[in-house]
């Protein structure tokens, strides 16, 4: 086998192989390393106790490979210690080594300078074996673990291929009967059949396989991770242990890394190892000398940091997309150093390297080398397109192929195994992508000549695993995990009660013996709580804004409700400040559960390795949050409370926080407890909006609890708000004496009346009185009691501590979140074979989306390859030479400064050639690739761009085509409909639709993609969304030249050749194509013509052709003084490492000079003038397009509507979230006032239930927020530079398509509602006119005109939250119009002003009021007068009636005898408005819509800031002046 030659370490640096029988990690980590005495070899007896590690020749690391500057200071820093340890050595006691005092660490001059002789010449392994001796005289027990497993057999749930649902699917009846039958009998598929294999201490195994073989279910199985899959069976011990006595002991021991580099974002790299180290810290007599804690961390910390090469980072946040931190490189060292701290003894890294070039990840499997060696652990990796020099690293490796194990075994013999089977690799194809060619139908090649005589090569699954048992190997294999399972037989009792005494000599004194735990719960609490004070310093700006968001809403409706008077006028206001003030700081706990998601993969992840109980996580959070909570509504009440003068005594004051405070504790429980109840946030999100209408509705304060129908009044019970509600109406009222703002009667012809015969309207109001009770007023009104209210706070926080409770046992038993599984789904009525075939395939039940089950490539679809050829072959060829020339590219940086990213670069594009784009990260690939495709908006870019030696044609975007990196689909779009949507709108307008559908077609036959043509984009695995990508932009029918950037990110070896030949058949075939490549294998390196080759900072090094098996890239770099490319040495990594462009390469040459100087360079540029030279004699490149577009705005519209309305038919969960929300909030709303009477109490009931009707608005545009985020971003980033269509069209369908669903739901809530409450029958049409149809119009275009202006959905939600509060707050119904005072200007400005007047007055204007006998205020009517005579004058003027008016006492007089007079006095609202504030809405309405289009424009599209174009407009007017 031929490899890559590796870096020869010295003797120095290079740390051996260990003797298997020492737990170095253990060892390693248990070091108090400032009190260690190194030790030379010769001094330590190692006793060959155990098993030896198989033979391998896998490839050793320096320690020091990361930070050698680290590793010698940490050497010097040891050394210095270890003189000092030895200078005092004498002093200790022989018995047992105590933990040295300061003094201790004191040296001498003398001790000093031997110090500082012996940091140079300090051996690392002498420092370690030291250690050993070390631990052995300390009498510290140590343990290590392997793994074995014999005829494992794993199955899932679910098929692989299924019909996308649609909102028709989920409605239609036909579907329920199937739909039962799968609940309870659910499908299974096999995942993994016979597997068997060993991994013992110390060995590295690599695990390959393409997308959906089972490597992923391989290791989470092996990491004894078996939740997701239906059934495991099967033998697997883990040394002498059952995977149940590990995961209920020893969990800790077995960890599994997925891919991504899951950590919080705000900690940086020194908490997230500390943290690390801390949950799995040993106690004191586990500990080398009985160091402190604080020791031990910190010493581990120093050491995982100084070896993996993160001491430049210690205090850098480890950071995610959103948040800037450490790179790609390093996140995956602190993925490995916090792994490494918690002490595992079996690691498996699931495709870790994912999205890495190479050079990056080979330092992460070269730090898991130094892992594995110097910690003795047991290491299993998959990896994706792994070098020749990563797979030299292991010393095993296992192949599998859909489920099957077909080979397992030395890495070092696979390569000649798989050879004698009768493949052979492609020349220069690495071991590891010729291991999983071989598992491919159409990768894979057969040794000439090999099958004859009737012998016949292994080909399917089933036949290579059969095979390889029958083979040596497997013989061996079997062997070997007879033998070991054997050995551990024998060695069960002794070895499981030395491994167990271990564990428990490392656990905390109060944790339970038996306990997966190391430390105990009052440790790992103390310790998450550190850690969310560690997030939330981090992350301050996040606890300011809520801070100072408090205020502001303080601020806004204290002054609103500024100056409340002592007086009845203001009782209503009152009770609406405190509820607003309860309710506010409650609801606000709303926010964290995205964040509570966010988190909940981390803590799963701590939770499997044993580092906490995730209910100390939610324990911590709580306790943590009570003085943020604390500080934070000290603020708020402050503001609050004195700037609406509720009562001034002390003892209220505090009385209103401590409920505030208790309440807001309560129901931050509460909706954490649902968000950790749900496995999905939407779930979690639609329960807490139901919960939320029914917190509201039923606190009090809307319908008071005796007007509530007796069904529901036990909601009030349940609601924690309702008792902190009545605690503070009780507190403010029971000072309060409200002086009567209106008497009865009053007035002219009043004025002598006595007190006697006057009485307060208010409720509550006593005859004679001139004020109001406030105990009497809401004893009547609400019926609560002053003295309810310690009660209340008792009942309070029982809720709070139900609440916490609650929250823990979810926490702790529900941390798993849902996850996507690889289902690929095809539109409803599809027939491909594909859908067919995958329901019954073998595939991974991968933690990403993972490839469907490869059905183009096998044998029964050879013919679709044959037919893509000729529909290649049938396509005209280019003759069009693109060409640039001393491109130079600046970009400003800020402060005035500059930065040059492409600098003097020359070349061209030749019709029929594959171009590769290449260099390391930071070289300027994709810039280069963006500059020439008239793609960068930003900076300054000079040089001249030529099509055919002249300038470009107009529509140059038009007629290429640009393929990105990431592939950016609408994800419910078909494959087909995807291609026929760039077709319809990319092609000239003359050519005719069927000739469109036609080529679109062919164009699937290209692309390998007729098997998927139905399939839902979305669902497509890495390789058939890239085919995808480039479909679309084939079908576009590009005449000048292929854009590609980096085609073959994030797929297997296989896939990215399937992509690489396919381009490669499109140049052949005279297509021109430039494409960009990630430090390719030599096998795809050799696919291509012609390289440009650049260096940091945009500088050519190399643009030619590649030559027979690159063959002139080698000669020229050899030429100009590289070094010699060995024989086997993949020449794209090759020729990276001589120009110093990998991660430890350097070169003293400096390439650009020599490129710029050499006979090469010289050569293009002649090329070049030749083609220019050759290309002016023809005639210019014309543009095709007449317009900006291809079509007309019209046909974009249409051809944009339906394919909005396509994908919202599919998009069931937004649909049926939208839908449910209505019906829900409908019912909810109307039975909370159902059948509300005619009374005073009744029409206000009416009125809040339009008010709250109105509140709808907020989570339904929040929804609509994100749809049309989602789909914008599809636009700016693929379709706006390709010029598809204008933005203008877009906004107009985005606006159309959601009008239809949103009229339609408030259709339904509708007739939930409105005759439920019992507004009149004859008033329903103006009602369902407005509320209907013309409110859905009002809050779909102001929710899409904030998200035209916001940069994603939660800046979208924050903005919208924000002015909603102001247009609610100031409509007249918080806060009656005639006390706004002030703001009264904001009430007309309010759109809901208008609405709520429209709805109220027509629903409930122009009607009598009958007051229930509560109602009814009693006066007493002055001697020898009845009723009617004496309340006449008063009647005819202030309104009203009097129910007895014959009566010469106890006058029963109703303040209001039409709903016009209550509303008008009250509300300013008057029934012959409606039509006015109808056609006020609409106006505001089309404001909306053209304020969508201009905020799209001024914050999307426009490409130059407001400020500078204001600028250039006033220079220019000035200059025309002079």
């Amino acid at each position: 086998m031929s490899a890559a030659p590796t870096r020869r370490p010295s003797s120095e640096d290079v740390v051996p192989e260990l003797p298997t029988s020492t737990d170095l990690n253990t060892q390693f980590h248990n070091a108090n390393i400032s009190q260690i005495t190194p030790v030379s070899s010769n001094e330590l007896s190692h006793r060959q106790r155990g098993r030896a590690r198989g033979a391998s020749s896998a490839s050793r690391v320096a320690i020091d490979y990361f930070d050698p500057e680290g590793v010698n200071d940490l050497r010097r820093t040891i050394t210095q210690q270890s003189a000092a340890a030895r200078s005092t050595r004498s002093g200790r006691s022989a018995s047992r080594r105590r933990a040295p005092s300061v003094s201790e660490g004191a040296t001498s001059s003398t001790s000093t300078i031997a110090a500082e002789e012996d940091a140079e010449k300090f051996d690392l392994e002498k420092f370690l074996k030291g250690l050993v001796q070390r631990q052995e005289e300390e009498s510290i027990a140590k343990r290590e673990l392997g793994v074995v497993f014999q005829d494992l057999h794993v199955q899932g749930l679910g098929a692989g291929a299924s019909y996308q649902s649609t909102v028709g699917s989920l409605f239609n009846p036909f579907n329920i009967p199937a739909q039962i039958r799968e609940a309870r009998h659910p499908s299974v598929r096999d995942i993994l059949y016979g597997f068997e294999g060993v991994v013992k201490p110390g060995e590295m195994l690599l695990v390959l396989g393409r997308p959906g073989a089972g490597c992923s279910t391989l290791l989470k199985t092996l990491a004894n991770q078996r939740e997701e899959y239906h059934s495991v069976t099967g033998t697997v011990h883990y040394s002498t242990f059952t995977p149940s006595e590990i995961a209920a002991h020893f969990r800790g021991d077995v960890v599994y890394c997925p891919e991504d580099d899951v950590h919080f974002p705000t900690l940086t790299v020194q908490q997230t190892l500390a943290f690390a180290a801390k949950t799995r810290a040993p106690q004191r007599n586990a500990r080398l000398y009985g160091s402190t804690r604080e020791h031990y961390v910190d010493s581990v910390t120093d050491v995982m940091a100084t070896v993996f090469g993160l001491r430049h980072v210690r205090d850098t946040k480890v950071g995610n997309a959103a948040i800037r931190g450490v790179s790609g490189g390093e996140k995956k060292r602190v993925s490995i150093a916090e792994a490494l701290a918690t002490r595992a003894k079996i690691g498996c890294w699931d495709n870790s390297t994912r999205g890495l070039d190479a050079s990056t990840a080979l330092e992460f499997v070269r730090a898991l080398r130094i892992a594995t060696d110097v910690l003795n652990t047991t290491t299993i990796v998959s990896i994706y397109q792994a070098s020749e020099l990563l797979y030299a690293l292991f010393n095993k490796v296992a192949v599998l192929a859909q489920g099957r194990l077909v080979y397992f075994g030395p890495a070092d013999a696979a390569r000649a195994y798989f050879i004698d089977m009768g493949y052979e690799p492609a020349n220069r194809q690495s071991t590891a992508d010729f291991l999983v060619a071989v598992t491919d139908d159409l990768g894979r090649r057969v040794r000439e000549g090999f099958e004859v005589n009737g012998r016949r090569v292994p080909r399917s699954p089933a036949d290579m695993a059969e095979y390889f048992l029958a083979s040596e190997l497997g013989r061996r294999n079997k062997e070997e995990v007879r033998a070991y399972l054997a050995e551990m037989g024998h060695a069960s009792s002794s070895s499981s009660s030395g491994y167990v005494q271990s564990a428990r000599a490392e656990r905390a004194k109060h944790t339970r013996p038996g306990s997966a735990y190391t430390i105990s719960v009052p440790m790992q609490v103390r310790a998450v709580m550190l850690r969310r004070v560690q997030i939330m310093r981090g992350d301050w700006t996040a606890q300011a804004i809520q801070i100072f968001s408090f205020i502001f809403q303080a601020i806004i409706m204290g002054t609103i409700f500024i100056n409340l008077p002592v007086a009845t006028q203001a009782y209503f206001s009152r009770g609406g400040v405190l509820f607003f003030s309860l309710l506010f700081g409650a609801l606000s706990a709303m926010a964290e559960i995205p964040a509570l998601y966010a988190q909940r993969p981390i803590v799963s992840r701590h939770k499997k390795a044993a580092m906490y109980h995730p209910f100390a996580e939610a324990l911590a959070l709580t306790i943590v949050d009570i003085p943020i909570t604390f500080v934070t509504l000290v603020c708020f009440s402050l503001v609050l409370y004195f700037l609406v003068q509720l009562q001034q005594t002390a003892a209220q004051f505090f009385t209103f926080y401590l409920f505030v405070f208790i309440a807001t504790l309560t129901m931050k429980a509460f909706f954490r407890t649902l968000a950790a109840a749900f496995r999905q946030e939407s779930g979690a999100q639609a329960v807490a909006g139901v919960f939320t209408i029914g917190i509201v509705l039923y606190t009090g304060y809307a319908i008071p609890r005796p007007s509530m129908i007796g069904a529901l009044k036990w909601l009030t019970y349940i609601n924690p708000l309702r008792y902190g509600f009545e605690s503070l109406i009780s507190n403010e009222f029971h000072t309060i004496v409200g002086a009567c703002s209106s008497l009865v009667p009053s007035g002219a012809g009043y004025e002598n009346v006595a007190l006697a015969n006057q009485v307060c309207s208010t409720v509550g109001a006593q005859s004679g009185q001139n004020t109001v009770n406030g105990n009497t007023f809401i004893d009547i009104s609400y019926g609560y009691k002053y003295s309810h209210i310690w009660m209340n706070l008792g009942i309070l926080i029982a809720f709070m501590v139900a609440f916490i409770f609650i929250l823990t046992v979810f926490t702790e038993y529900n941390t798993s979140s849902a996850e996507d599984v690889s289902v690929t789904l095809f539109k409803r009525g599809s027939k491909a074979p594909a859908l067919v075939e995958a329901e019954g395939g073998d595939e991974d039940e991968e933690k990403g989306r993972g490839e469907p089950k490869p059905i183009a490539r096998a044998p029964s679809h050879l013919q679709d390859a044959r037919t893509a050829d000729e529909a290649i072959r049938a396509q005209p060829p280019m003759t069009d030479v693109f060409s640039w020339q001393h491109l130079d590219y600046v970009v400003p940086v800020g402060h005035g400064e500059t930065r040059k990213l492409l600098d003097d670069v020359s070349g061209y594009v030749a019709p029929g050639k594959l171009t590769a784009l290449m260099g390391e990260s930071g070289a300027g690939k994709t810039t280069l690739l963006n500059v020439l495709a008239q793609r960068v908006s930003s900076g300054v870019v000079t040089g001249v761009r030529y099509v055919n030696g002249q300038g470009l044609p107009p529509d140059f975007q038009a007629q290429t085509g640009y393929c990105q990196q990431t592939d950016t689909h609408l994800a419910e779009a078909t494959v087909r409909e995807a291609l026929q949507f760039s077709a319809n709108l990319r092609q000239p307008a003359s050519v005719s639709q069927a000739e469109k559908d036609a080529y679109v077609e062919t164009c699937l036959k290209m692309c390998g993609l007729e098997a998927y043509a139905d399939a839902i984009v979305g669902t497509l695995g890495v390789e058939h969304k890239k085919r995808t990508t480039i479909g679309v932009e084939l079908a576009a029918k590009p005449r000048l030249l292929l854009f590609l950037d980096e085609p073959t990110s994030g797929l297997d070896s296989q896939s990215a050749w399937a992509i690489m030949s396919f381009l490669r058949d499109l140049a052949d075939h005279g297509q021109a194509i430039l494409c960009t490549i990630h430090q390719p294998s030599s096998e795809l390196f050799q696919v291509f013509d012609r390289l440009l080759l650049l260096k940091k900072g945009g500088k050519t090094v190399y643009f030619g052709d590649l030559g027979h098996n690159a063959t002139s890239v080698i000669r020229y770099f050899e030429d100009n003084g590289g070094r010699k490319c060995e024989e086997g040495e993949n020449p794209a990594e090759w020729m990276l490492d001589v120009i110093g462009a990998g991660a430890t390469a350097s070169s003293t040459i400096e390439w650009h000079d020599a490129w710029m100087k050499s006979h090469e360079a010289n050569i293009v540029q002649e090329e070049i003038e030749s083609i220019h030279a050759e290309g002016r004699t023809k005639p210019p490149v014309h543009a095709i397009q007449k317009s900006a577009f291809a079509t007309s705005w019209g046909v974009q519209l249409y051809f944009l509507l339906r394919r909005a309305f396509q994908s919202y038919w599919r998009s069931t969960s937004y649909i049926l979230a939208k839908l449910m929300l209505n019906v829900v909030g409908g019912l909810f709303i109307g039975f909370t006032f159902f059948k509300s009477k005619d009374s005073m109490q009744g029409t206000q009931n009416k009125l809040f239930a339009i008010f709250m009707a109105t509140i709808l608005a907020v989570p339904l545009s929040n929804q609509l927020q994100v749809a049309f985020i989602k789909l914008r971003s599809v636009y700016e980033v693929r379709e706006r530079p390709s010029r598809m269509y204008s933005w203008t069209a877009l906004v107009t369908s985005q606006i159309l398509v959601e009008l239809p669903w949103n009229i339609f739901g408030s259709s339904l809530f509708f007739l939930c509602w409105y005759w439920t409450v019992a507004f009149p029958t004859s008033r329903g049409g103006f009602t369902y006119l407005l509320y209907g149809i013309c409110f859905p119009l009002y809050y779909t275009t102001i929710a899409q005109a904030v998200a035209a202006m916001a940069p994603d959905a939660v800046i979208a939600s924050i903005l919208f939250s924000t002015l909603f509060s102001f247009v609610v707050a100031f409509n007249g119904v918080l806060q009656p119009f005639r006390l706004l005072g002030w703001w009264k200007w904001m009430y007309r400005v309010s759109p809901f002003t208008y609405l709520i007047e429209g709805l109220l007055g027509q629903a409930i204007g122009h009607t009598e009021i009958n007051c229930a006998s509560k109602e009814f205020v009693i006066v007493q009517p002055p001697s020898g007068q009845t009723c009617g005579n004496f309340l006449s004058a008063y009647v005819s003027r202030a309104g009203g009636y009097v129910q007895n008016p014959d009566s010469s006492s106890s006058c029963q007089f109703c303040p209001s005898r039409t709903t016009d007079q209550l509303l008008l006095a009250n509300f300013n609202i008057q029934y012959s408005h409606h039509w006015r504030n109808l056609g006020i809405l609409l106006g505001v309405t089309l404001f909306n819509v053209f304020a969508i289009f201009a905020l799209t424009y001024l914050f999307r599209i426009r490409t130059t800031s407001l400020l500078s174009s204001l600028r250039s407009r006033i220079q220019r007017l000035r200059a025309s002046k002079k």
